[in-house]
Parts: C-alpha cells; structure tokens; sequence
C-alpha cells in the first residue's frame, strides 16, 4: 500500500500512547496506590511487575504467531484484551484483583507494540517508512511529556482510577475507528515462510556467544534501570518533600528533556564511537542514581534538577546500547532475536521492580527507608554492562 494516507500512522501511534502510558502511569501513583489499597513497597513492587512479567511471556510466544493472522483483526483483538485489563484497573477495589487485572493488561500489551511496527513495515515503503518509524517513536515522548502529568492530574483531582478509565475510554474510540479506517491486511499471509521453532531458536542463539552477551547486557541495563523508576515518587513524596500534585513535573521535564538529549547522543554515537558513548553514559548515570536514592528533605527544584538528569542520563546509555544491540546478529536473523530481546526487556523490568520492593520497606514514620541499597545495585547492576560492551563484536 504505497500510499497510505497519513491518518493511519497517526491511529497507530494512538495506540502505541495509550499502551506506553497504561504501563508508565503506574509508578508515579505508587504513593497513592499504597496508601489506598493499605499495601507494602513489596506488594507495590508485584504490582509493577505483574504487567512486565506477562508481557515479556506474551511477547515471546507472540514472536512466533505474529505473521499468522490477518494483521487488522490481530490487532484489535491484542488492543481490545488490553483495554480490558485497563478498565478493569480504575474498577478494582483491592491488591489481588489489581495484580489480576495489570498481568491481563500485560498478555495483551505485550504484542501490542511489535504488531503495530509490523503493521506500519506492511503500510509503508522504504523510502516512506523512516518519517511514519519516527511518528511511532514519538510517541514515548508525548506519554512522557504529555500523557502522564496529565493522567497524574486526573489522579490528583478525580481519584487515582481516574486515567485507568481516561485511557479505556479513548482506547475504545481509538479500536471503533480503527476497525472502520484500517485496511485488512493479509498480504504476507500470501508468503510462504518456514514456521519458527522455538526451540530451535532459542538453541541457536544459545551457541552463538554474541547473542547471548547481548541479551545478558538488555538483561542488566533495563533491570539496573527498572529497580529505582517503580519508587522515585513514593520516596520523593515521602522522604523528600513534594506533594503529589508536583510529582508530574518529574516527567514533564525529564520527558522534554530527553526529546532534546536524546538526539545529540544518536549524532555522538554516530560520530565518535557507541562504545565509547556508551561508556560516558553510563558512568555519568551513576551521578544522579546515587542523588536520588540519598536525597534528603530539599527545594523542589533541587529535586527536579537530580530527576532530569536521571532521565538525560539514562537515555545517554539506552541509545547507543540499543545501538549495540542491533548489530549482535546479521539482518538474516535479526527480527526473531530483536523478538527475544524485547522479551528479555520485559522480565529485566519485572525481576527489577520486584528486587526493589525486597530493598524498600516503611519506616515508622511512613517515610520510605532502604532506597540507598537500590543506587547501590543499580550501579552494580550497571557495571556488568561495562564489563560487556566491549566484549560485544557486530555482525550486521
């Protein structure tokens, strides 16, 4: 479909904001969640995982079913689950059906983004293709930026299922016009392609040692990651002063933030060495880890000043090492490894927020005490990464 009008791209990025904010928003109200369901960091911590964990299962099955469906039907029935499980999320009353409804959330969201990647691929040629990619990846930034200060405010002001329901609502307007706008597609149906086996795949990316550094490094970067985000505003709430109403100014300005680092870290990456920036960044983001995991009671721009830069730097090291990443594996077998790999993101995020809620605990002031030990790991974590980089050879 070499002209396919721009509208689509546009539905298509709406639904990749409403899937990435469902799964942001849940971390910056883990103060309120607490609180309201009478819960500890720990049985916060599963909650944030529940998603993660079953996204990562869905997403590698789904790496092997994916191009056997119709690709419109496919993904409605993928967004209608995952609507579902959002809804259901402002409905609970209570930790289990909570932790019920985010794991059902997770099954169907987990897809949900390679889908609508392979939908676009299928839409668009090459030479149109880069401009309707960077609509997708825009995305991320205007869930950061825009997405969640404003789910946070419905929080704030309606209660905290109120953007569980915002984005139910408008997901389900998204899936109507969805059915009606988008084309069948089932051309590459018409293609025949050997079936993928699973054990097979996982065997051969067993042998091959660069691929397997290369998911251990996905592995320990997005857990190292994915540790300290679930409680950066529970703590910054009670141990650091702000007030849930300030909280969304974390993502708004780390979120516009990074629109603007992240692209001078790709033209570093490109002009000096993504080895070399890798390493940069990731030295410079153990600065803001250790700040933020020690901050005492201080100024709200003090605060803001230590979380932006936590978001500068982070995305300083997630760029060149998805960089990295791609080039492990030669172009023949990249889209089944990039598959795993997405999956690997997905259990790093679990096994990282469910290492926090074993670190965190309440003190007897409701303050939130052993936040120090999750810097403390997180740089640890962050420095198997830099022992693995450079072990790295890429093929393709």
């Amino acid at each position: 479909m070499p002209n396919a009008p721009r509208t689509t791209v546009f539905l298509l990025a709406a639904v990749n904001f409403t899937h990435i904010m469902d799964f942001m928003i849940m971390m910056p109200l883990g103060d309120i969640l607490m609180r309201s369901f009478h819960i500890e960091p720990q049985q916060f911590s599963i909650m944030v995982s529940a998603y993660t964990l079953s996204a990562g299962i869905s997403g590698f099955l789904g790496a092997f079913i994916i191009d056997r469906f119709d690709r419109k039907n496919f993904l409605i029935a993928l967004y209608g689950g995952f609507l579902v499980g959002t809804i259901a999320c402002g409905l609970v009353d209570s930790y289990i059906p909570m932790v019920i409804a985010r794991a059902v959330t997770g099954i169907f969201g987990g897809v949900i983004g390679s889908l609508v990647m392979a939908i676009v691929s299928d839409l668009y040629p090459w030479e149109q293709r880069g401009r309707a990619m960077a609509l997708l990846s825009a995305s991320f930034s205007v869930a950061s930026v825009v997405g969640v200060p404003f789910g946070l405010w419905m929080a704030d002001k309606m209660g905290w299922p109120a953007p569980f329901l915002f984005l139910g609502a408008l997901g389900s307007a998204l899936a109507a016009i969805l059915w009606n706008v988008l084309p069948a597609m089932r051309a590459h149906l018409a293609v025949q392609k050997p079936v993928v086996n699973p054990l097979r795949l996982l065997q051969t990316i067993a042998q091959d040692r660069n691929q397997r550094l290369g998911l251990a490094m996905t592995f320990s970067l997005i857990l190292s990651q994915m540790i300290m985000i679930p409680f950066i505003a529970p703590y910054m709430i009670r141990n650091v002063g702000l007030s849930q109403s300030q909280i969304p100014l974390i993502y708004l300005f780390g979120g516009i933030a990074t629109i603007f680092s992240a692209q001078i870290v790709g033209r570093l990456t490109d002009k000096i060495g993504v080895k070399k920036v890798f390493a940069v960044g990731m030295l410079l983001s153990f600065i803001p880890i250790v700040a933020i995991t020690n901050l005492p009671p201080v100024p709200v721009y003090v605060a803001l000043i230590a979380t932006t830069c936590f978001f500068i730097f982070i995305n300083s090291r997630m760029v060149p090492a998805q960089t990295m990443i791609s080039g492990v594996v030669g172009k023949e077998r990249r889209g089944s490894f990039m598959s795993i790999n997405a999956s690997v993101m997905q259990m790093g995020s679990a096994v990282g927020a469910f290492l926090a809620g074993l670190l965190v605990h309440e003190g007897t002031t409701t303050r939130l005490e052993g936040f120090y030990w999750v810097g403390i790991v997180s740089v640890a974590v962050s420095l198997i990464c830099l022992l693995i980089a450079p072990r790295l050879k890429f093929v393709g």
